[in-house]
């Protein structure tokens, strides 16, 4: 009963309270992106997977401008990354956007992280029924390790959830997601300024 019908109705009526009080500090947010991205914009928009595999637009603050090298190709990540994305990263305000992909039905406050489109052939059978639920803000596989685990790894989380769900499991997401937000924990993988591509194989 959770899973397919309470789930939704809590995730709307938290969200929606949630942006009626922080709207001013986004604002905030948007006004010091804008002008830190040089010229970048502040929100960043990508096609993601949903449930089922409905791909759907996620909304981010972007974090990264838009230089380019001499030959017009985006310079790496890190390098792209400024001082004001480092901190609104390593403090997960970039994800306070998706409350409005919550909003919509496109996503849930807790599931596993919407991926990139182009990594859905490369999934096996099991790795996919991560889709089987709606994808979240943060997730099991988040409180887990976030981006200092392996892909292998991260999915096993996910498909655990999958079949896991339950109140008591997303209260534990988010005591835990707190944590290490508070803390800044797991941001990324040594030597990535993120987390590094799915190839099907890592």
């Amino acid at each position: 009963m959770y899973k397919n019908c309470f789930k939704r109705v809590i995730d709307f009526v938290i969200v929606l309270t949630a942006l009626l009080i922080i709207w001013p500090f986004l604002l905030i947010i948007y006004i010091w992106l804008t002008i830190a991205n040089k010229g970048a914009g502040a929100f960043f928009f990508q096609e993601r997977p949903g449930k089922d595999g409905k791909i759907f637009k996620v909304i981010k603050f972007k974090t990264m401008t838009d230089e380019r090298d001499a030959e017009g190709n985006l310079l790496p990540d890190a390098d792209r990354l400024t001082k004001v994305g480092k901190f609104v990263r390593s403090t997960s305000i970039d994800e306070l956007p998706q409350l409005i992909n919550v909003l919509k039905g496109d996503m849930a406050l807790i599931g596993p992280r919407p991926l990139l489109v182009q990594y859905l052939p490369l999934y096996s059978k099991e790795q996919a029924r991560r889709h089987e639920v709606r994808p979240g803000i943060t997730g099991w596989a988040q409180c887990h390790g976030r981006n200092a685990i392996s892909w292998t790894k991260k999915f096993e989380l996910d498909v655990w959830y999958v079949d896991h769900v339950s109140l008591m499991t997303d209260l534990k997401v988010i005591f835990i997601t707190a944590k290490k937000v508070l803390f800044r924990e797991d941001i990324s993988q040594e030597g990535q300024a993120t987390m590094e591509f799915f190839d099907g194989t890592n």
